[in-house]
C-alpha cells in the first residue's frame, strides 16, 4: 500500500482510490432496476450495521460512513440515468 502526503497534509491511499474507481465503474454498468435493487440492499445492510453498532461497537465504525456514501453514489447514478445524463 503506497501512501504519500499531498500539500494539504492529507494522506492519499492509492488502494482506497482504486476501490472507489472499481465501485463507480461497476455502478455505471447497471441499469435502473438493478440500481434500485442495489439501493434497497445497501439500505437494509446499513440498517443492520447501525443496529449492531448500537448494541456493541463495530470493529471498523468507518464502514457505516463508507456504506452511507456508497448509497449516495448509487442514488446519484440512478438519478443521472433517469435524467439521461449517462
Amino acid at each position: 500500500m503506497k501512501e504519500i502526503k499531498n500539500p494539504t497534509s492529507e494522506i492519499i491511499n492509492y488502494k482506497e482510490m482504486s476501490k472507489k474507481a472499481d465501485f463507480l465503474a461497476s455502478i455505471k454498468s447497471l441499469n435502473a432496476e438493478e440500481l434500485q435493487a442495489r439501493i434497497k440492499e445497501d439500505e437494509l445492510r446499513l440498517q443492520k450495521v447501525t443496529f449492531a453498532h448500537s448494541i456493541s461497537p463495530l470493529e471498523n465504525p468507518q464502514s457505516i460512513k463508507t456504506l452511507r456514501r456508497d448509497i449516495a453514489r448509487v442514488k446519484t447514478a440512478l438519478r443521472s440515468k433517469e435524467l439521461g445524463l449517462s
